[in-house]
């Protein structure tokens, strides 16, 4: 009986300590190291098979309101937001892919245990489109089933507000530098994903978010000292171009 209850305990403590440990966000995939493009569903692919935590990708609104992935307000000269969807896909990708829809990449990333951190750029366009940006991607994300795979993030708080309006429990991290993590709290906001400047320059910040049990991402981190300085704050994700990196440091 003894050696029961000990397994249990031990079992416990192991399953407890894992939920602690700071994950892994690709950021745009797992690219730089692999040589396959940004953002690209092959990035997504070489995320998957490293068994990282999450995938974070950039969704952008074209003219007729499909969701592409791509980080810039632009895909190889072409303004994405006045230009219509079979335009810009008669440009390839550097690996020969088409530019693929949040759609297929949703699809792309649905069997399997990963997290698609699914990022919502705002619009140059305005806070209208970036709004509607958010209802589709949440209209688009629901239908596949998907709500729980996701994480949503944006620099635009509007569209934040507006996933939280249409959703009480979605997930959703705020970039931007201009809220305070009990600002977040009090919008009902409970994760949050700062650029690492960011904390760095608000030393309470973690500890502040995570008096109030709220989810904590930095962004982009890519030397190993830095990392390890959030992972000794117990960050609960770090998002970085160097996730091989980051998976070493934390096996040690």
């Amino acid at each position: 009986m003894k050696k029961l209850i000990s397994g249990a305990l031990l079992l416990f403590m192991v399953t407890t300590l894992s939920a602690q440990h700071t994950q892994i966000v690709a950021h745009r995939g797992a690219w730089k190291n692999t040589k396959v493009p940004q953002n690209s569903i092959a990035a997504l692919e070489a995320a998957i098979k490293a068994g990282y935590w999450g995938s974070e990708f950039d969704v952008c609104l074209t003219k007729d309101d499909i969701l592409v992935v791509n980080h810039d307000n632009d895909y190889q000269g072409t303004d994405i937001s006045t230009t219509d969807y079979t335009i810009l896909n008669q440009k390839k990708l550097s690996n020969g892919e088409k530019l693929p829809t949040a759609e297929e990449y949703m699809k792309a990333g649905k069997d399997h245990k990963i997290k698609m951190v699914y990022e919502i750029k705002p619009s140059k366009l305005g806070v209208e489109r970036s709004i509607k940006a958010a209802e589709l991607s949440y209209q688009l994300v629901k239908s596949l089933g998907s709500l729980k795979q996701t994480v949503f993030i944006s620099f635009s708080y509007e569209a934040c507000l507006k996933l939280r309006e249409l959703d009480k429990k979605v997930k959703i991290q705020y970039l931007g530098s201009n809220k305070t993590p009990l600002e977040l709290f009090n919008d009902k906001i409970y994760e949050l994903d700062f650029n690492y400047n960011v904390f760095n320059n608000n030393p309470k910040y973690i500890s502040e978010a995570q008096s109030k049990k709220m989810k904590v991402n930095v962004w982009t981190v890519n030397n190993q000292e830095m990392m390890q300085s959030f992972i000794d704050q117990k960050v609960n994700y770090i998002t970085t171009d160097e996730p091989e990196l980051l998976k070493n440091l934390l096996k040690k």
